[in-house]
């Protein structure tokens, strides 16, 4: 099938992506890994360049040692553990296609999260994925923002609303460049049993 290339993305691998008939056909680990590797969080604000592939790996970790806290861990929708942190991994793939859009920004945009919600739609099955994602997924993502903020933004007083009741994690994030970024989101895929 021709791609609408006025419609459609064209990947690092060569395969397009169509954004309004995305397919599971032309959805690929390296393309999602190489493109979230290389973007920035936070629209390019932070201190240092922090990749979203960097936050997915974080926020797959954090899952499995929430796993280990039975306490903490509590809405997985079912979910295996290993399901769980693969779902950490990969929550944020759409933005491999569809960049990734600073939250206030988001919110303005209401089309945009029409289309982020189609891409998750086509990739999340791809790797068995439930869609929505578990609770608990969303509850390490915001640990790791919280400690993001902390950690890669700029110093500021002002209170995030999302963040009420939010802590950060003990340790610190060390960014790293885009290539272990990438290394390190593709061991992270095989060691959760992904297929490559």
């Amino acid at each position: 099938m021709t791609p609408n290339t006025e419609l459609s993305l064209l990947l690092q691998s060569g395969n397009y992506f169509d954004l309004i008939n995305p397919r599971r056909c032309d959805i690929e680990i390296e393309d999602i890994a190489h493109a979230l590797a290389h973007t920035c969080r936070f629209g390019g604000h932070t201190r240092k360049f922090y990749s979203v592939a960097q936050h997915s790996v974080l926020v797959s970790k954090h899952l499995y040692q929430m796993s280990l806290e039975k306490n903490t861990f509590e809405d997985t929708g079912g979910v295996t553990r290993r399901g769980l942190c693969l779902s950490g991994l990969l929550h944020d793939a759409a933005e491999a296609f569809i960049g990734d859009i600073p939250a206030p920004l988001k919110r303005l945009l209401p089309d945009y999260q029409q289309i982020e919600q189609r891409v998750e739609q086509a990739i999340f099955p791809v790797f068995g994925m439930l869609y929505p994602l578990p609770a608990a997924v969303k509850h390490a993502d915001l640990r790791l923002l919280a400690t993001e903020r902390r950690d890669l933004m700029p110093e500021h007083d002002e209170a995030w609303e999302c963040l009420r009741g939010i802590e950060p994690l003990p340790d610190s994030i060390d960014p790293w460049i885009p290539q272990v970024a990438f290394v390190r989101f593709m061991e992270r895929y095989e060691e959760l049993g992904g297929v490559l």
